[in-house]
């Protein structure tokens, strides 16, 4: 059994999708972003970058201890492994999944994410008329590179569905909310509405759906101490700092 401690955003989704995929026994542990659960200390042991997903496998390969694992492209490169699936047949396919993998952990998710953010902070702090052209920019030439390998390729990694297509889908299907048209990027299109159709990948996005919030019905000092959580964070004192 693998316990998936997760909250329903993208990087969470790729878990849910890939173990969906895959067959793999699993259960939610709900990890509250908004309430702060990611600097609990049972969480932090698992996941020192104070970010979900995080994971442990109860049944790892080999036996032993359980094995806890954060960083959502670790969990999925791992779970291939461990299931021997969606990987790549052999080496040189397995490290065309893995760069992908890691295009989508070093440039997708980050840029993407950058860009929802401030799009969604408006001028609250100020002119952000630079921040919103520079990641919008990027989300567009990020969709331009997905379209270029999809017009090559039926999937990201090559011919064949994988771990790679996984983790770039849920942050994909945010275009609208990017300012993004999808008529520009007609490969990312069929490959969307491909992924789309598999069950596992609609249950995988679909896992979690009730933990979700609407932050317009919190008071107003509540969504004030949430929002000075997951923005200007700051290092953490070690354990011995004075």
């Amino acid at each position: 059994m693998i316990d998936l401690h997760y909250w329903p955003t993208p990087n969470g989704k790729k878990v849910t999708i890939a173990l969906e995929e895959l067959g793999l026994a699993y259960r939610i542990v709900p990890c509250n972003i908004g309430r702060g659960d990611q600097f609990e200390g049972a969480f932090l042991a698992i996941s020192p970058n104070n970010r979900m997903p995080a994971m442990v496998d109860h049944d790892p390969p080999g036996g032993g201890e359980p094995l806890g694992l954060f960083e959502s492209g670790a969990m999925l490169l791992y779970l291939a492994e461990k299931a021997g699936k969606l990987q790549g047949k052999d080496a040189r396919e397995r490290f065309h999944v893995m760069q992908w993998v890691v295009w989508q952990m070093a440039n997708q998710g980050p840029k993407m994410g950058e860009c929802g953010h401030f799009t969604r902070l408006g001028d609250r702090q100020g002119d952000q008329t630079y921040a919103l052209r520079r990641f919008r920019d990027e989300a567009n030439r990020l969709y331009g590179i997905m379209n270029c390998q999809l017009y090559e390729h039926p999937y990201l990694a090559g011919a064949d569905y994988s771990v790679a297509d996984i983790a770039a889908y849920p942050w994909a299907t945010g275009w609208e909310r990017l300012g993004e048209d999808i008529e520009d990027f007609p490969h990312v299109k069929r490959w969307l509405e491909e992924l789309a159709a598999r069950p596992a990948v609609a249950r995988g996005m679909e896992a979690g759906s009730e933990l979700g919030e609407d932050y317009e019905k919190l008071p107003k000092e509540e969504i004030e101490r949430r929002m000075a959580i997951l923005y200007n964070q700051r290092a953490r004192p070690a354990p011995d700092a004075p």
